[in-house]
């Protein structure tokens, strides 16, 4: 069964981690039978959002199994807004990234809320850090702008049980559950406040976090074949558009 990965990084961490170049994501791409990964830079998550995205072109101009995410900083907002356009312009990049401890915002302000309208412009899907309860303004947020998308990248972190009602809640919420932390019980609390499984994507924050982690969240989920389908590719390419191989029956 293919695997779409949506939530990954390419780039070196201040952390004590051999991870970095996106020689390393292939190689683990490779080991697990990943055949597409969705990616962020690491410069452009924790310094630089301009000069890690522009990196990022480069590194995704060789790779096509890697396709991207343009950081936008809710703290430069209009240099993020032409940033992403520019992004999306080579065709590499499918989606928008935005942390909100690294910039110091969160869902509920004024900078935050300007990002989210950038976003809701460009038509594609949100890639949103999630850690704490302040996902539980997501829904509000996002039915306010038409069209947006948001996957709550870790689920909420520490606060998966809020996340898991916002996305009942909300139909263009979804759920990506990866973490250090492996809570058991956190995909079957989801699906029985009500987040059908269309709405539960695959996501391994590699090369930070090796991706045997989230494989074994999806193991101890315990789902269908139908359903591992579209948690582990389906979900995915129908959110993004992709394609994967040749020999897999049509996303429609």
């Amino acid at each position: 069964m293919p695997i779409i990965d949506v939530h990954a990084h390419v780039g070196r961490w201040q952390f004590h981690l051999t991870a970095g170049d996106a020689d390393t994501n292939i190689a683990q791409m490779d080991r697990y039978g990943i055949d597409l990964q969705i990616v962020s830079a690491s410069e452009a998550v924790v310094y630089d959002a301009l000069a890690g995205n522009a990196a990022l072109r480069e590194t995704l101009e060789s790779r096509p199994r890697l396709y991207g995410y343009a950081v936008v900083n809710p703290n430069r907002v209009d240099e993020s807004a032409a940033d992403l356009r520019r992004c999306l312009d080579t065709g590499r990049f499918v989606g928008a990234k935005i942390h909100t401890h690294y910039p110091g915002r969160m869902p509920g302000c004024r900078e935050m809320a300007e990002a989210f309208d950038v976003v809701a412009e460009a038509g594609v899907p949100l890639l949103l850090h999630t850690w704490g309860r302040e996902v539980t303004l997501l829904p509000e947020l996002v039915e306010a702008r038409p069209g947006l998308r948001v996957i709550m990248g870790h689920a909420g972190g520490d606060a998966w049980r809020e996340a898991a009602h916002a996305a009942a809640a909300c139909d263009r919420l979804y759920l990506e559950h990866c973490r250090t932390a492996t809570d058991a019980g956190r995909v079957a609390y989801a699906r029985e406040a009500g987040v059908p499984v269309e709405r539960i994507l695959f996501g391994t924050d590699a090369t930070l976090i090796d991706p045997c982690v989230s494989l074994g969240v999806i193991r101890d989920a315990r789902f269908t074949e139908d359903e591992l389908e579209r948690v582990l590719w389906r979900n995915a390419a129908e959110l993004f558009g992709l394609k994967v191989g040749t020999a897999l029956p049509p996303v429609v």
